[in-house]
């Protein structure tokens, strides 16, 4: 029991993820890729209901109701003599009702329906492939959402570090400047203590905003990867760093993009669907050849029943008959006007198609132009904050030893936080446009 208490007295333990690992998780648990799975199983049920189209049903109606009551035969007095026969002529005299009960069934399939059922299935098929990439579509998105929270978190947690350092740096020198003034020594002024105490709230300032955004990435990232915003979550990385720099030229990976993007493959998908549906639409104009077995049964109680196979009384008969027949349902023009609709449709489709073919050489073309841009750039700046440092770190000390003025420190912390700052927000930017230009290029997680 103690033991017990004592660990539900405990902490839970904090989860720890590395990039790999969050990625993971959040495909495994991002309910938009559930839903994208979902449409898709949507797809398959219409295919079944079109085939389901193509195989024997029913058709069946049935009800109870009155029918006229009657006793007697066909002839007056109940009966035929010789020169005395007599046709009843009471048809509309009421004497009484009776329950009825009518059953009419047929039991049909069709055996060709004239291209109708072939093109819908094609049509059928071609959604299926569509919403299958909707799902890769979807992985791709929460790929890149997982990325920009992770390298979210990890920048702006080494910004706040960086503004802590500084926050921490240009306090040492406040106190100095304090002491230095109660005491009435050194060459330093009133302004140089407002100039500090200004640099400080400004550092705390921006430390603030970096905390900020580093709990703002850190919960996206919980929400990604299916953990609750109460459990403790910690990065495998200790700090943001550059991804390496993707191989390959620029034209295989614009081919790359051309043959593995989800996009080329739901085209060349809604292009036959569109195609099959423009056919489905011209081929409702034709006739359904069906066969089958069709029965009926009508029945009431109160009424006497005919034998003679010529006469027919609707409220007592029975029978069933295999069967052929041609249904036909044709509106010329609702035809024409689904026809129209389902080509118009498809040359959109087919200018779409024109635009994409140009268009995703082009995005790729931009990712790989901004990828060695900010490569470029991550470099200089990693040697400008480094650079930073040392001029920050020698002022300082400098300036405790009573050789610096406080506005030469004050200059020094400023580039060291320019630098330092631009290199985090560089390399955030990088990774992501790294990110995205494998996106870009078909690359599949």
């Amino acid at each position: 029991m103690a033991l017990l208490c004592l660990s539900l007295a405990l902490p839970a333990a904090a989860e720890t993820l590395d990039l790999d690992q969050a990625i993971e998780r959040a495909l495994n648990s991002d309910p938009r890729i559930e839903e994208r799975r979902h449409f898709v199983a949507a797809a398959r049920g219409q295919l079944e209901e079109v085939e389901g189209h193509g195989g024997w049903f029913v058709e069946s109606n049935s009800f109870l109701a009155l029918a006229p009551q009657i006793e007697g035969s066909i002839f007056e007095n109940g009966g035929c003599t010789p020169g005395n026969c007599e046709l009843r002529d009471d048809r509309y005299e009421f004497r009484g009702a009776s329950l009825w009960l009518k059953i009419d069934l047929a039991l049909l399939k069709p055996l060709h329906t004239f291209g109708k059922l072939e093109n819908y299935s094609d049509a059928a098929q071609a959604n299926i492939r569509i919403k299958d990439q909707d799902v890769q579509l979807q992985r791709n998105a929460t790929v890149l959402d997982v990325k920009k929270a992770y390298y979210g978190y990890l920048a702006a947690r080494d910004g706040r570090l960086v503004l802590e350092d500084v926050e921490k740096r240009l306090q040492g020198a406040i106190d100095l400047v304090q002491g230095w003034l109660d005491q009435g020594e050194g060459e330093v002024r009133q302004s140089d203590l407002y100039a500090l105490q200004s640099g400080r709230a400004l550092v705390a300032k921006y430390k603030a905003q970096s905390a900020a955004l580093e709990k703002v990435a850190l919960g996206g990232l919980k929400v990604l990867t299916g953990i609750s915003q109460d459990e403790t979550l910690e990065l495998a990385d200790r700090r943001i760093r550059p991804v390496e720099l993707p191989g390959g030229s620029m034209e295989e990976l614009q081919s790359q993009a051309m043959r593995q993007r989800p996009e080329m493959a739901q085209l060349e998908a809604g292009m036959a669907a569109r195609r099959a549906l423009v056919a489905a639409n011209k081929s409702t104009s034709n006739p359904d050849l069906y066969a089958g077995v069709a029965a009926t049964l009508s029945y009431a109680p109160e009424r006497n029943r005919l034998e003679n196979p010529y006469i027919y009384d609707p409220f007592n008969e029975a029978g069933m008959t295999p069967l052929i027949g041609l249904r036909w349902n044709w509106n010329p023009g609702v035809a024409d006007g689904k026809i129209t609709s389902a080509e118009a449709e498809l040359n959109a489709l087919i200018a779409k198609s024109s635009f994409a073919r140009k268009g995703i050489p082009y995005q790729v073309a931009e990712q790989y132009y901004q990828v060695q841009g900010y490569h470029k750039a991550v470099q200089r700046l990693e040697e400008a904050s480094r650079s930073a440092r040392r001029w920050m770190i020698a002022s300082y000390t400098d300036f405790e030893a009573g050789l610096e003025k406080a506005e030469k420190i004050m200059t020094a912390m400023q580039a060291y936080v320019l630098a330092m700052t631009d290199y985090l927000q560089t390399t955030f930017e990088y990774n992501m446009h790294v990110a995205r230009l494998e996106d870009a290029a078909g690359k599949t997680p």
